[in-house]
């Protein structure tokens, strides 16, 4: 069976609560995964949104995560657990869905990658490119799972 990764508040490919976006509380949705391979020794998880204007957006950077971790509770917060990056709004930790009002629809990729190393060595606020960098050459599995959200013109 292989690496299964699920959000809580939402169903795959579903819309996003506003619970968790810029039009909420801006509050990481709880996560749990299973199906972990035995040779698994830590996970990081990348969150992004690639219809934003701008290009890709990061939403969440983390690694570091132990291998015995099989979740995030909602409204996880950096340094609870694992080491967090810095997302592309310029902070550590979660920063949930905000696209510009009246752009569309806008897909959230949760992917999560289990990896043959416990620590990745990044530094703490550490960048995206830093983190794929830190990955490459160590992923084991990979799950992804799909939300949407659009914000109306006012």
């Amino acid at each position: 069976m292989a690496l299964t990764l699920s959000v809580d508040a939402f169903s795959c490919g579903g819309p996003i609560p506003a619970r968790h976006t810029c039009d909420g509380a801006d509050e990481s949705p709880g996560l749990s995964w299973s199906a972990v391979p035995p040779v698994v020794k830590s996970f990081a998880l990348i969150v992004e949104d690639p219809d934003a204007p701008v290009g890709t957006w990061n939403h969440w950077l983390l690694w570091d995560l132990p291998a015995s971790a099989r979740g995030l509770p909602q409204g996880f917060e950096p340094g609870s657990s694992g080491v967090s990056g810095r997302n592309d709004f310029g902070r550590r930790g979660y920063g949930g869905p905000c696209p510009p009002p009246g752009h569309g629809p806008h897909r959230y990729f949760f992917r999560l990658y289990a990896l043959d190393k416990d620590s990745l060595g990044l530094a703490e606020g550490s960048n995206r490119r830093a983190l794929e960098n830190a990955l490459a050459g160590h992923l084991v599995a990979k799950a992804e799972y799909l939300g949407v959200y659009e914000r109306k013109k006012q």
